[in-house]
């Protein structure tokens, strides 16, 4: 097994593997073919398994037999057959595959059969082989052709199908007859394949006896590299592709051998294949192999720009630094230094066969390597050292150097900031430069300036001593000296100039204003891009990291509108693409990357030449609703089905679609709309299915676009369709509403027209009535009026002649008794005695005592009361205190007479009255402002 690794090919492509959880059906491939869509088409266990990319789909046969053989013709069909069928299946209209059994041709005696292992698609006819039997499909009939001793392999070669006979050995077709190629000692090997070796002569391959050149019908051993392995692990299968030869083992893998037998690659489990058991081998329209197994089939990214090299197979520790120097290609890893001598330079070394050896003495990680004065120099966890004699040679024990910088003082740096290396490599001489103690990673020389980065504490501008010794100056910039951040700052020398790799874009230190500002040079190329890494190589061409992904801009390949071209390498896996990373472009064939897993090789001439274009596919168009319905199968492409025609209901739909680059599947995103929907694209996004529902009726067209992660941009592919309207929306449904619509206005015109009429009609005959009825209601109301007046005289009338009759009682009652005082006076005046005051006058003083009493007061008051709502009986029950006197002035000031006649009715002075209603407002505790009779009067209101 050593000795077989030794011979493989240092840079072996990328494998993808793919199983029954993936597929799911039955492991096992037998064959796989290809259309010129680019889909897969493989025999499967339980039918015929397609797969574009993306999306796998089963497609059994009628009697669910397994499938064991293909081919495709040039019309598109696709020709099958398993065990009691043959038959083709081609796309319908809608782009779904639909079987076609050709087994009625074959006559019912002979509808049993064995599988189908074999179909070729000839211009004379097409064959399908059994064991037993050829069945040979012309002007749609079929003939049989039997083998005695069985077949066991069939081949279009030159005009002439090919075949063996476990009897009779290998033959021709001649018309009808059977005739042997060869009477030699070979004739009779158990052949299991045939390829094309060259345009006259056939590369066959037995069982368990080695390949063979069948030349004019004479077998000749074909001598190779590998011989007593292909006699060991017996072979399946061979296939033609270039100049190589792919022999397809039973319990070896699959060799890659050159035309003179030579091994160029070999691919096992040790490479990752799932299976050393190779039954079939394809190869791609891009020149890639398939590779048919036991369990599985695999991907084998064989004619790729891009290798992987292992220098340690079994362990894959991650590759960090990579230089070719004295005919050795060195790799410096995570666990040591490896080397491996290489032929001359001008060739794509990956090719090159050989082993890696583990240099002694470097063991840890590396992190540099540089040729300095014809000297290889290793950057060490450990330190620095010379690689010499296949050996690390100590130079310097300082912790961790990181990379070199050249010059009449080599200048290292590392962990702890700088040292100081003599040109003559004395280790005695090695110094640590003084007044530094950040980690200087990166580092630039301009001039007597040396630039050094740390990727959190910024630049770092500095000038050493003449010796060398010490940081004279040392100046750090940031985000305030104009860098867009003070962290993810990397200084490199490129195109003669130091620059700045920044999260957007690249920098340069402008001497006249001490700042960092947007190199004008880098500026239009990278613009605000995020660099983390720079590399110039011989053509001056730059190489770059950003955000994740390995690009160059290729000063050799102009654009149209530029005069630079930018290169991205999208199927370069996300384990190449380590921050900040780490390019070492040797020449343009060689350019290799650091990876976790050992390290990426890229050969850029062969990458420029293959570039294939993106492509997207739509898979599959499905109606949600109301059961789930293909309106569209993609086995066309979407520009050639009609568009279908939906009903109202089916408005749920659901839309599949793919890229067919499958190296490049994890790394492509898509982004659709749908015209009468969307106005927009939608984001990027790696799912690669959209639906849309509640659709309205309307006419509609999906369109979808691929982009991989170096911003490459498929055309866009589209698919039309319309949803119907519902029968109630419907253009005779339409008609049908306006007609019933205006049927509905115009019977509604009528009836509006005679209820106006009717409402005139009503209208001016309750205006009438209303006329007649508000002249009633003048003349009553004119009549209320009138009498309301007359009752309100009357009652004013009334009411004054009451007030008269009170105030005439009043006056009558203080005439008479004026007249009795009179009397009184006479009498005692017409005594003869002299007269006795004391008692003469005592009638007198009772008559107005009694007046005062008010014998006729109490009569007044009833009276009063009565005419005036019981107001002194209101105004007693509210103020005790007051007197008769007091409720005297208050009835006449009812009555509103004057203080002048309020003093003739009391017999007092006007003043007497002034001073009595000034007691009066004293008892009722009425403040100054307050009118006397206002406050009377609602005083004694209900």
């Amino acid at each position: 097994m050593g000795s077989l690794a030794a011979q493989n090919t240092i840079g072996l492509p990328d494998i993808i593997s793919y199983n029954s959880k993936d597929f799911h059906a039955p492991p096992e491939t037998r064959c796989i073919q290809q259309d010129k869509n680019g889909i897969l088409y493989i025999a499967n266990n339980e039918g015929l398994l397609t797969f574009n990319g993306k999306h796998w789909q089963l497609h059994p046969l009628p009697n669910k037999a397994s499938i064991r053989s293909l081919a495709i013709s040039n019309d598109g069909k696709i020709y099958a057959g398993g065990h009691d069928e043959i038959g083709y299946f081609y796309p319908t209209a809608n782009g779904r595959l639909e079987y076609h059994s050709l087994k009625h041709l074959i006559p019912p005696v002979d509808h049993q059969f064995a599988d189908i292992w074999d179909i070729l698609i000839t211009p004379r006819a097409i064959y399908f082989r059994t064991t037993e039997s050829i069945f040979e499909l012309k002007d749609n009939k079929i003939n049989f052709y039997d083998a005695p001793g069985g077949w066991s392999m069939m081949t279009w070669f030159n005009g002439q199908l090919y075949t063996n006979d476990g009897a009779a050995g290998l033959l021709t077709l001649q018309g009808s007859q059977w005739t042997k190629v060869s009477d030699q000692p070979y004739a009779h090997l158990r052949i299991k394949d045939i390829t094309t070796y060259n345009k006259d002569t056939l590369l066959v391959a037995s069982l368990s006896n080695g390949l063979f050149l069948l030349h004019q019908h004479t077998l000749t051993p074909f001598k190779t590299g590998i011989d007593e392995l292909l006699l060991k692990d017996r072979i399946n299968c061979v296939k033609q592709i270039g100049n190589r030869y792919a022999i397809g083992t039973t319990g070896n893998g699959l060799f890659i051998l050159d035309e003179n037998g030579r091994l160029m690659q070999h691919f096992s489990r040790n490479e990752e294949l799932q299976s050393n058991n190779v039954l079939t081998i394809f190869s791609d329209r891009e020149q890639n192999l398939w590779l048919g197994l036991e369990n599985g089939l695999d991907f084998v990214n064989y004619n790729t720009a891009l290798k992987h090299i292992y220098p340690d197979k079994f362990s894959q520790v991650s590759g960090t630094a990579v230089i070719v120097s004295n005919n050795q290609l060195y790799v410096g890893t995570s666990n040591g230094l490896y080397a491996l001598p290489i032929r001359q330079a001008g060739e794509d070394l990956s090719t090159g066969n050989g082993m890696f050896t583990e240099v002694a003495n470097t063991n840890g990680q590396v992190w540099a390597l540089q040729e300095v004065n014809n000297h290889l120099l290793m950057g060490h966890q450990d330190g620095a050292f010379i690689i010499n004699n296949g050996k690390a040679q100590a130079l310097s024990r300082h912790q961790g150097v990181w990379s070199f910088l050249p010059g009449q003082q080599l200048i290292a740096g590392c962990y702890t900031g700088l040292l100081r290396i003599d040109s003559t490599l004395n280790p005695d001489k090695v110094i640590k430069v003084d007044s530094l103690y950040e980690s200087m990673r990166f580092l630039a020389a301009d001039n007597h300036v040396i630039w050094g980065s740390h990727p959190y504490r910024g630049v770092f501008r500095m000038i050493l001593s003449k010796d060398q010794q010490t940081v004279v100056q040392k100046n750090i910039y940031s985000e305030k000296d104009g860098l867009p951040s003070g962290a993810n700052n990397f200084v490199y020398r490129v195109k003669n100039r130091v620059v700045v790799a920044t999260e957007k874009g690249i920098y340069e230190y402008n001497v006249s204003n001490g700042k960092m500002v947007p190199s004008s040079y880098f500026q239009p190329i990278f613009k605000d891009m995020p660099v983390r890494y720079l590399a110039e190589d011989k053509a001056g061409n730059i190489w770059f990291v950003s955000n994740q992904l390995i690009g160059v801009v290729d000063f050799n390949q102009p654009a149209d509108s530029s005069y630079f071209t930018i290169n991205w390498f999208p199927t370069l896996p996300a384990e190449a693409n380590t921050s900040p990373g780490y390019i070492y472009p040797y020449d343009q064939q060689n350019i290799f990357i650091s990876s976790a897993k050992g390290i990426y090789h890229i050969n850029y001439e062969q990458y420029v030449r293959t570039n294939t274009q993106l492509g997207v596919r739509l898979h599959r168009v499905t109606a949600l609703s109301p059961a789930d319905s293909v309106l569209f199968g993609g086995y066309i492409p979407a520009a050639k089905a009609p568009a279908p025609r939906l009903s109202t209901s089916m408005n749920a739909i659901r839309f599949e679609y793919a890229a067919s680059l499958y190296p490049q599947q994890n790394n492509i995103r898509y982004s659709c709309r749908l015209k009468g929907w969307d106005d927009e694209w939608s984001d990027w996004s790696e799912r690669t299915e959209k639906d849309f529902t509640n659709l309205p009726a309307g006419a509609y067209t999906f369109l979808v676009k691929a982009r991989n992660s170096s911003g490459n941009i498929s055309a866009p592919v589209e698919y039309s369709f319309v949803i119907l309207p519902a029968w109630y929306q419907t253009t005779w449904a339409y008609l049908l509403y306006l007609a019933a619509v205006a049927g509905l206005v115009y019977l509604l015109l009528q009836w509006h027209r005679k209820r106006l009429q009717f409402l005139e009609a009503a209208h001016k005959k309750a205006q009438e009535q209303l006329h007649y009825q508000h002249q009633a209601e003048l003349y009553k109301n004119e009549k209320e009026i009138i009498a309301l007046q007359n009752d309100k005289l009357a009652t004013e009338v009334a009411l004054k002649n009451k007030e008269l009759a009170t105030i005439t009682m009043h006056m009558v009652n203080r005439g008479q008794l004026i007249s009795r005082i009179k009397e009184e006076l006479t009498d005692i005046l017409k005594q003869k005695n002299p007269p006795d005051p004391a008692n003469d006058f005592k009638p007198v003083f009772r008559l107005l005592e009694d007046a005062e009493k008010g014998d006729d007061w109490e009569q007044f008051a009833a009276h009063f009361d009565e005419v005036h709502h019981n107001f002194l009986g209101k105004l007693k029950k509210k103020f005790p205190v007051l007197s008769i006197t007091d409720l005297k002035l208050c009835a006449y000031l009812k009555l509103n007479l004057s203080s002048k006649e309020i003093a003739q009715l009391l017999n007092i002075s006007v003043k007497g009255v002034e001073i009595s209603r000034y007691r009066l407002r004293k008892k009722l505790q009425l403040p100054t402002p307050v009118n006397l009779y206002d406050f009377l009067i609602q005083s004694t209101e209900d």
